[in-house]
């Protein structure tokens, strides 16, 4: 009798819940698959010649072993197991239906040379590379129009050798713009984990136009002077999850991204559905940021449990006139920060554009931003948030926000409009209006996320009922 009391308990729940509401709850695009997958078809390294010694190039082994499990990809898929060793290597390609492994103790090397890294065309949404004119460096890496690819260990490292690389970028000697350490493209049902990544010579991880991502338990590391050593870099990429990473890096720690001005207009593919949780990270720029880039659109982007310290900003939106697009729907919650200059920043006018043919009209819409249970110590600034003058940031919301701040001027706020409460120091007059009770809906997933906690406190009373 009491075990149909529960499950009437549980059906109440669902039917309050809605069907939205639970399928929030109970799915979820973090649940990995194909990582713990066993591939009937392995190799090692070794067996195409390979020599750990760290200066022996491996690059035409890589290529080779690829190449022979291509014919295993319609059987199930195949697995290339890399053994302890330092496997100095170029770039090489993966393949649909493989999974990567690093064993303990093995180190895949990028090489010093830069013949080893080819020049390949520039992304479509970009229109020239990021940071030169023309083509780009492919990544250390790389992989395009594949399906179910798996990069993972036990702790194994890929190592970048980046300091040629930012040397080069510092004196400005570089002929095409920097490769990344992984770049996947146009790539669906990718899973990164269990791996330590160092000294990207660019971005680290780079998934661009791929849906189905999940990057798992890994630290990335670069010295924190080192130029646009970036952490992850979902890039007009959907269903993303990044979750149990450490990432201490000279440059964002995160940066959600889908495009630059006319070009990633043009090529129209937005980040969407992206969840972040459980990061930790330090960084000479920003632990969170959307943008520059994100004239494609940046849209339903949760993070929560999020702790960053000796770092120059928290969380930062970046766009410009010229870029178009949005950001919206943004909804990120227990952070925790120390050693932070700016909490939260917003820069309405970052510039940087590709070239002289973007349309300076093109304004980003920014909305839907909700900042919750975020606390510091040894903060500087809570807050910088400038929009742009007749394009306001709108339905900017804070809730539950204690900064222990140094600064006599902790909020610095222009052409943006919102809501807040409970926020220590008080924020500025443009964000005053209080959330409570007139503005929830305005405020993004803060109702709703209110709503759960109270049915879910419902459900808890009624376990406690049955229970005596």
């Amino acid at each position: 009798m009491r075990s149909h009391f529960i499950l009437v308990d549980v059906l109440v729940l669902l039917a309050l819940l809605g069907p939205t509401q639970w399928g929030a709850m109970g799915s979820s695009h973090c649940k990995r698959h194909n990582d713990e997958m066993i591939r009937p078809h392995s190799v090692t390294i070794t067996e195409f010649g390979a020599v750990g010694d760290g200066v022996t190039l491996n690059t035409k082994a890589f290529q080779n072993a690829i190449f022979y499990l291509n014919s295993f990809a319609d059987k199930g898929g195949a697995k290339l197991f890399v053994p302890a060793g330092r496997w100095l290597t170029g770039s090489f390609d993966l393949i649909s239906h493989l999974t990567l492994w690093l064993d303990k103790g093995a180190v895949i090397l990028g090489s010093t040379n830069t013949e080893d890294w080819p020049i390949v065309d520039p992304l479509p949404s970009y229109g020239r590379g990021r940071e030169l004119p023309g083509r780009r460096h492919r990544s250390l890496i790389f992989g395009r129009n594949l399906t179910d690819v798996v990069i993972t260990g036990e702790n194994g490292t890929i190592d970048g050798q980046g300091s040629m690389w930012w040397e080069r970028f510092r004196n400005k000697t570089l002929d095409y713009t920097r490769p990344h350490l992984v770049e996947l493209m146009n790539s669906t049902g990718v899973v990164i984990s269990n791996l330590t990544f160092l000294n990207s010579p660019f971005w680290t991880i780079h998934p661009i136009y791929c849906s189905h991502v999940i990057v798992q338990n890994v630290t990335i590391r670069a010295p924190l002077d080192s130029p646009n050593t970036d952490g992850i870099d979902p890039d007009s990429s959907d269903d993303v999850c990044i979750e149990d990473c450490y990432i201490s890096t000279g440059d964002d720690v995160i940066a959600i991204k889908s495009g630059w001005d006319e070009y990633g207009i043009s090529y129209g593919r937005p980040s969407k559905n992206i969840i972040i949780r459980r990061l930790i990270g330090e960084t000479h720029s920003s632990g969170i940021a959307i943008g520059s880039e994100m004239s494609g659109g940046v849209s339903d982007v949760h993070a929560e449990d999020i702790v960053f310290f000796n770092s120059t900003t928290g969380i930062r939106i970046k766009t410009s006139p010229g870029r178009g697009g949005y950001v919206r729907n943004i909804f990120i919650s227990n952070v925790s920060l120390a050693n932070v200059k700016v909490a939260i920043r917003f820069t309405g006018r970052y510039g940087e554009h590709p070239d002289e043919s973007y349309d300076p009209k093109a304004m980003p819409k920014i909305e839907r931003i909700t900042f919750k249970d975020i606390h510091g110590e040894n903060i500087t600034v809570a807050g910088l948030m400038e929009g742009i003058e007749g394009d306001n940031f709108i339905n900017i919301c804070l809730y539950n926000i204690t900064l222990s701040v140094n600064s006599i001027s902790p909020w610095n706020c222009s052409n943006v409009q919102g809501f807040s409460s409970l926020v220590f120091p008080q924020t500025c007059e443009l964000l005053e209006e209080s959330i409570f009770p007139d503005h929830c809906t305005e405020c993004y997933h803060l109702l709703q996320e209110h709503r759960i906690r109270n049915k879910g406190a419902r459900l808890l009373s009624w376990w406690t009922y049955l229970g005596t």
